[in-house]
């Protein structure tokens, strides 16, 4: 296996960041993670973008600009000889001294790791997944601005820890005002009165790539979506449930606490066209001819 360091592909065995960085003693970093599909990443410009808009919203100045880093996610596939794949892009503030003070960091480190993308067991995708609500409330956003997509997760991991302890696939977190928000790895969108409905970016979270997708596809679709204010008694009454993000796409909820789900005809619908909607985007890639940020033969 190899990586993108810096400036080069090395082996991963050689691949090596200081004891030094904040982005470990601080989580002070950013990073974006993609899906690959016969060679191409899926709405690469979307990430990238959002990776940009991170950085300047934690005075990171990134390292590469667009084209560079594109070319370097594709040179990482390449020497991994990778066509489907999981890609992990992070950027840190770098070595420096001890203290917080950004200025300390003279350079940032700039990582992408590429790997064989495993498919998740198809009985999720037929019989959906378990949700919980759990007492960790998401963070409050005038503290730490979730449209950050920052390397500081623990707020997530303590969720997840809740959701792991109740035997359950994902934790599905409130606000401070006990508004619905998202999952610690996902967005979510529920069936209420024919409706598809999500909280909004205003509720506190990260406004997913895969998430504007679907609310493009739904609307493509003639299915009404209203973006609001849900409390966890409107997911309760719900009639289909699912979540997604870039590796899930859209997947099914069978169970969120002590209620449950089928997994319905709009979810089924909005899956369809999300694959649908991937194969169009490869194909008119790869239409345009072998390019670096397109693919190799």
């Amino acid at each position: 296996m190899y990586v993108y360091l810096n400036d080069r592909i090395i082996p991963r065995s050689e691949a090596v960041i200081s004891i030094f960085d904040h982005g470990f003693l601080y989580g002070d970093g950013i990073y974006e993670t993609m899906r690959v599909y016969n060679g191409v990443v899926f709405k690469l410009d979307e990430h990238l973008n959002r990776l940009y808009r991170s950085a300047s919203m934690i005075g990171l100045a990134l390292p590469k600009d667009t084209d560079a880093i594109k070319i370097a996610v594709y040179e990482t596939l390449s020497a991994n000889d990778l066509s489907n794949a999981y890609v992990r892009l992070t950027v840190s503030r770098g070595r420096g001294p001890l203290g917080l003070d950004p200025d300390l960091c003279k350079e940032p480190t700039f990582l992408i790791i590429a790997e064989e993308f495993k498919e998740y067991p198809k009985a999720f995708y037929e019989n959906g997944v378990r949700l919980i609500i759990p007492k960790t409330k998401r963070n409050f956003p005038e503290a730490l601005n979730p449209q950050i997509k920052s390397l500081n997760f623990l707020n997530n991991i303590l969720a997840k820890i809740e959701a792991k302890q109740a035997d359950a696939y994902e934790a599905l977190m409130l606000n401070i005002s006990g508004k619905l928000t998202e999952g610690t790895i996902s967005n979510v969108f529920f069936i209420k009165d024919e409706i598809l409905c999500t909280p909004s970016i205003e509720c506190g979270i990260l406004d997913g790539i895969t998430r504007r997708v679907v609310i493009e596809l739904a609307t493509r679709e003639g299915i009404t979506v209203k973006e609001g204010e849900f409390t966890k008694q409107d997911i309760y009454s719900a009639s289909e449930v699912f979540i997604t993000n870039t590796t899930l796409e859209v997947m099914p909820v069978s169970r969120v606490d002590d209620r449950t789900y089928e997994v319905g005809r709009v979810t089924r619908l909005l899956y369809k066209a999300y694959r649908q909607e991937v194969k169009a985007y490869v194909a008119d890639v790869r239409s345009s001819g072998p390019s670096i940020w397109g693919y190799s033969e």
